[in-house]
């Protein structure tokens, strides 16, 4: 009796963590995330030289929840906007990894650049990352692994519009080549998005 006490107890022990592995692994397939992000309201501002765009967009949005004007001393509305420079359309990587959308890097007034996809659906999965790749349309991950490329962060969902902030160090001109949906644990390519320039 004691015995089996053990063995039941040691087999619990055991299955807890497989059952959360299973559980991380799987859930991703049956349960979609949607992100519903606006374009930055900063991105068309001119950014004050004692503020940064974070402070901006702040200021920004507690300026439109107040519903009152905004000080044209602290953040001028006349200016240089965001200019669209490269975009391109996610394409399906195979038959069930397959994704659709567009995604646009925006040089912002402020000489930054963010990515934004729009339209956006990918197949979920576990630990997805948002990659720009130099290589123009990797086919799978040899590829990827043998061009350069940056990671820019885990995927905030698998459906909707969301912005991704370029590293100040990533130039979109050298390194923009496309944009992959990447599943880091099993080092699979979900989606990718060949960049061309926007004129």
């Amino acid at each position: 009796m004691r015995k089996r006490n053990l063995l039941l107890l040691a087999g619990g022990i055991i299955l807890i963590p497989v059952l959360g592995l299973a559980w991380w692994l799987l859930s991703p397939l049956i349960i979609n995330q949607t992100v519903a992000e606006d374009f930055p309201r900063a991105a068309n501002a001119v950014i004050p030289p004692d503020m940064t765009m974070a402070e901006v967009e702040t200021a920004m949005a507690a300026m439109e929840s107040a519903d009152q004007p905004m000080l044209t001393e602290a953040m001028p509305a006349a200016g240089p906007i965001a200019i669209a420079i490269a975009a391109g359309n996610f394409r399906d990587a195979d038959s069930f990894h397959r994704g659709r959308g567009t995604a646009t890097i925006y040089r912002n007034a402020d000489g930054s650049h963010i990515l934004r996809f729009e339209d956006f659906r990918v197949t979920n999965g576990p630990d997805l990352r948002v990659l720009l790749a130099q290589a123009p349309d990797p086919q799978s991950r040899q590829e990827l692994h043998a061009a350069d490329y940056v990671h820019l962060a885990m995927l905030k969902g698998n459906i909707g519009s969301q912005n991704y902030p370029l590293p100040p160090e990533v130039d979109p001109a050298a390194q923009g080549g496309s944009v992959i949906i990447y599943c880091q644990p099993f080092q699979v390519i979900f989606s990718v998005a060949p960049l061309a320039p926007v004129n």
